[in-house]
């Protein structure tokens, strides 16, 4: 094996997240045979097959699965020397790979631009994933940083709230559950759900606001989009869980509605997420200054005429207690002592202000 690329490495290590050369080939900005040719000269120079080929898709190996630990291993190794090395460059130039869940796309973006303009040399690549996904590329340093809702458990992580993050029930705007007062949560039972794949940390939160509750609502789709999701709700096909903020463009049009019911919004936190054992480079040591600087009050312009909170929270713990806090003044549009965060959702689809 003593003429494997790195490029080879990249190109395996990506076919195996995604399972998929189309998809691997995407991520690397390469075309499909583009893939196929590397990975067929990997294959060569182990002298074993590393993919079992279904159609258009395929499965690892015997084989696979050893090199894949190492080739991730030899990865990780020379992007902890390109930090390294980043420290004599200063702020200058680098290369950040930044991980993040589905919901934080409809925000994550702006604020990368917005940090692309104060360091215009650094460059960044964006990889969105479930929480699941992102723990697994946290754990084989794949990923400079994770934006997402609750770091990871079974890895030594340092997580660092940065915005309040509100989640709820979504449903057409002529859905049963927009008509009249609050709603309680068992009403919830009697309408089929559209809800995020197992491993999202959207359907995490669903999941312990329904025990929490004790509802046990009929699922009638799982779906691993949250667009398609969208389409799906809007269409009258069931209600959801999603979260509010990737809804705004939605509400503002009065495509959705967010119901008044019982229990919601089960407020959350995003975090700028990364493993404790990693030392940042100065590039991504600037981006997680930037998130946690610019973060709240951004999302607060951006959504917080949206989604005013209740005067009432229904009895929130400790730390919901605070974020609402932080959300009301944001509402009232009254200066904290730091940016002021989103607000709750809103009760009613298309109450939005205009922007």
């Amino acid at each position: 094996m003593k003429n494997v690329t790195l490029r080879q490495l990249r190109v395996f290590v990506a076919a195996a997240r995604h399972m998929h050369f189309g998809k691997a080939a995407q991520e690397l900005h390469l075309t499909p045979p583009a893939v196929s040719m590397h990975i067929r000269e990997l294959e060569h120079q182990v002298g074993l097959p590393l993919f079992e080929r279904h159609g258009k898709t395929v499965s690892l190996t015997l084989t696979a699965e050893y090199l894949l630990v190492y080739a991730r291993r030899v990865l990780s190794t020379l992007k902890d020397a390109e930090d390294a090395l980043a420290r004599f460059r200063g702020l200058q130039s680098g290369r950040l790979t930044i991980g993040m869940v589905s919901s934080a796309k409809y925000f994550m973006p702006r604020l990368l631009a917005m940090f692309r303009e104060e360091h215009p040399h650094i460059e960044v690549r964006l990889v969105v994933a479930n929480r699941e996904q992102l723990a697994e590329q946290l754990q084989g340093s794949e990923l400079d940083l994770a934006i997402m809702g609750r770091p990871p458990r079974e890895l030594a992580t340092r997580g660092e709230p940065f915005a309040a993050h509100p989640l709820g029930v979504v449903c057409a705007p002529d859905h049963p559950l927009m008509r009249g007062e609050r709603k309680p949560a068992s009403a919830l039972a009697q309408f089929g759900f559209v809800i995020r794949e197992a491993g999202s940390g959207t359907r995490s939160a669903m999941e312990e606001y329904l025990r929490e509750w004790r509802v046990d609502p009929r699922i009638d789709m799982e779906l691993a989009s949250n667009e398609t999701i969208k389409q799906m709700v809007m269409s009258g096909m069931g209600v959801s869980f999603l979260s509010l903020h990737g809804i705004g463009l939605e509400l503002r049009n009065g495509l959705i509605g967010v119901p008044d019911v019982e229990g919601l919004p089960l407020v959350r936190s995003w975090q700028v997420v990364h493993t404790s054992a990693k030392v940042l480079s100065p590039s991504a040591e600037a981006l997680r200054y930037f998130v946690l600087e610019n973060g709240e009050s951004y999302l607060a312009r951006e959504f917080g005429s949206l989604h005013p909170m209740p005067a009432e929270p229904v009895s929130p713990s400790p730390a919901q207690a605070a974020a609402a806090e932080r959300l009301r003044r944001a509402a009232r549009q009254v200066p904290p002592a730091r940016p002021a965060a989103p607000a709750a959702p809103s009760r009613r689809a298309g109450s939005a202000a205009p922007d």
